[in-house]
């Protein structure tokens, strides 16, 4: 048997298959991304969902000279294999491999970079703009989910390019999901979209009437056509914003998608195609769980069930704590972006719908809509990823620290966080975080402490921020009562006299035991969990540093800007003369990788605090 997916490694030799061909193209790519992401884990729903989309561009339009911007990128496997990274494609989202998103770097056909919702109409609309600067003459798509459409950028996007009226496509792929399935007005607006079979109908048969009528009674009836339009008609949302919009087509039907791109290609301005996908399509397990096949960690193709399955998570321990503060605390409040599985929300969700609350893919709506909450005595938890809350920055600051409002921010995914690499890895927030007036920042050495924080978050009166990393705990004691922390307050774990350990968040346990492997070499060290990044605990830093003069600090987080520089800053206010190595990420945007190789590269490590602290005493 023929396999059409062998003799296709670029657009080019794409086009020189037939459609009877291309059908079975798709059945085989589908087929390959099904065994590869059930061996590397990965975004597999999406990308099942516009492997016929995917073929149709390709043989319509000429990459990469045409632009193709895939938004968020989790879609843009079927787009890999077709653009030249077929050999490659075992290695996907692995260390050293190739990227499970869109990446200049990667390949000239992945003409941007994207990893966050809702940027592809602004990126694509400046390709549009810098090519009619340029006076050149070549197409530029953008490809678009509809639960990336409730990111405000999305909208701002589509608003500028209906006004500057250039040449542009806009494809809406719409499955009524993003991760979960999706919420808001526009979700509805949509949703109504595909169903308006009858406006189609009910026009069809005014054409009809106009011939048989007089001319007064035949523009009564065109007025009357004209407020149904507005009533029901699919695309009037688009053709308000300046738009030319077309279908709702099947986006599964892969001669409809290439005659709507060759049509759509003659096209001058703005045109949105409304296309209708299955997320999960050709895998039965994704179809029927979109949410858990959204991105999935390696699992067994026979039965779809994940391989490794840990039970006791940092989210799942911060999901079960959450609802207990809840069930005793009736303002608690639980807000998601689009995040409820991925946080941990959904039972809190189940438990308490009038308090919980998914805005969509719109970081900075969430916060601002918690100042709100806050403002009039409710107790909101935000809980987004250390990544995507970057995105809410000036709401953070604005809003919420200027104010001084009693938001809690639950930061998952702090650190390093695997395979889906630098758009992901959530290594700024204690440097973005730290330096803005009112705001309290501090992260839990194990999974017992989280749950004293949230407590103590909940409790405080001011912003407040608690970041914790992804995967599972140490399986530590949980107690069963909870504690408030002093805020500010650090925990002397070990004392000693050579040197002096201030670590912050899961990496004290490396500390710990680095320590305690010093030990046996007559080395004594002090370990201290510094538990907050903001305030620090001057009282307790300064006389440790005072008495050991040898001072190491280590975080996941970025050097810059984060916890080692809070020590440094505070020894110097305090003009103490110390020895300090910070341990923590350079200054880069780190690599894809598993997380332990990725740790040991950059030095979170009992193995590399061992050997800081030899070398500092040493040097003494």
């Amino acid at each position: 048997m023929t396999q059409y997916i062998n003799m296709v490694n670029s657009p080019e030799e794409l086009k020189l298959l037939n459609r009877k061909q291309l059908f079975f193209l798709a059945r085989e790519i589908r087929s390959e991304i099904i065994r590869t992401v059930s061996k590397t884990g990965g975004h597999l729903a999406p990308s099942l969902g516009v492997v016929e989309m995917t073929i149709a561009l390709h043989y319509v339009f000429d990459s990469p000279r045409d632009k193709i911007v895939w938004d968020v990128g989790h879609q843009c496997y079927a787009h890999k294999l077709l653009t030249g990274r077929k050999q490659r494609f075992s290695s996907l989202r692995q260390y050293c491999g190739i990227s499970g998103f869109p990446k200049i770097a990667e390949s000239c056909h992945d003409s941007f970079g994207t990893g966050h919702a809702s940027t592809s109409i602004s990126a694509a609309l400046g390709m549009a703009k810098a090519r009619d600067i340029k006076k050149e003459n070549n197409n530029v798509i953008a490809v678009i989910g509809d639960g990336a459409l409730t990111g405000g950028i999305a909208l701002e996007g589509l608003n500028q390019a209906g006004a500057l009226k250039s040449d542009i496509l806009v494809i809406l792929n719409d499955n009524k999901m993003s991760i979960s399935p999706n919420v808001g007005a526009l979700s509805k607006y949509l949703s109504r979209m595909v169903t308006s079979k009858r406006y189609h109908t009910i026009r069809n048969r005014l054409k009809v009437m106009l011939g048989m009528l007089s001319d007064r009674a035949a523009q009564k009836a065109m007025d009357l056509e004209e407020t149904l339009r507005a009533l029901i008609n699919p695309g009037m949302l688009f053709k308000e914003m300046g738009f030319k919009y077309y279908g709702p087509i099947n986006g599964h039907n892969i001669d409809s998608m290439i005659k709507a791109f060759e049509n759509i290609k003659q096209i001058k301005g703005p045109v949105l195609l409304h296309v209708i996908t299955r997320k999960g399509k050709g895998y039965t397990y994704a179809e029927n769980n979109k949410t858990e096949f959204h991105g999935i960690s390696p699992f067994d193709l026979t039965n779809g069930k994940v391989r490794d399955n840990p039970s006791a998570t940092y989210t799942k321990i911060f999901a079960r704590t959450l609802v207990e503060i809840a069930e005793r605390n009736k303002k608690v409040v639980a807000i998601t972006a689009a995040m409820a599985p991925g946080t941990g929300l959904t039972e809190f969700s189940k438990l308490f719908p009038d308090r919980f609350y998914d805005v969509g893919i719109a970081e900075q709506h969430a916060v601002t809509f918690a100042g709100g909450l806050a403002i009039c005595g409710l107790k909101p938890v935000c809980a987004i990823y250390s990544t995507f809350l970057q995105r809410a920055y000036d709401q953070i600051v604005h809003d919420i620290c200027l104010q001084n409002l009693p938001v809690i921010f639950a930061i998952d995914r702090a650190g390093i966080v695997g395979e889906d690499g630098p758009t992901h890895h959530g290594h700024f927030d204690i440097s973005y975080l730290r330096h803005i007036p009112n705001m309290v920042v501090m992260a839990p050495k194990d999974e017992n402490e989280l749950r004293h924080m949230l407590n103590t978050a909940v409790n405080y009166n001011g912003p407040v921020a608690v970041r914790y990393p992804r995967g599972k705990g140490f399986g530590v004691k949980m107690d069963e009562k909870f504690k408030n922390i002093d805020i500010g307050k650090a925990e002397l774990i070990k004392n000693g006299s050579d040197a002096v350990i201030f670590a912050i968040g899961t990496v004290v346990n490396e500390a710990v035991k680095a320590a305690e492997e010093l030990k046996k070499q007559k080395i004594d060290v002090c370990v201290v969990n510094a538990r907050f990044a903001k305030p620090l605990d001057e009282k307790l830093i300064i006389s440790l540093a005072k008495k050991n003069r040898n001072v190491i600090t280590i975080e996941e987080n970025t050097l810059e800007g984060g916890f080692g520089s809070a020590i440094l800053e505070l020894l110097e206010k305090n003009n103490i003369k110390a020895n300090v190595k910070r341990i923590g990420l350079p200054d880069r945007f780190i690599e894809q990788g598993d997380i332990s190789v990725l740790r040991k590269k950059y030095g979170l490590t009992k193995v590399n605090i061992i050997k800081t602290a030899k070398e500092m005493i040493k040097r003494k």
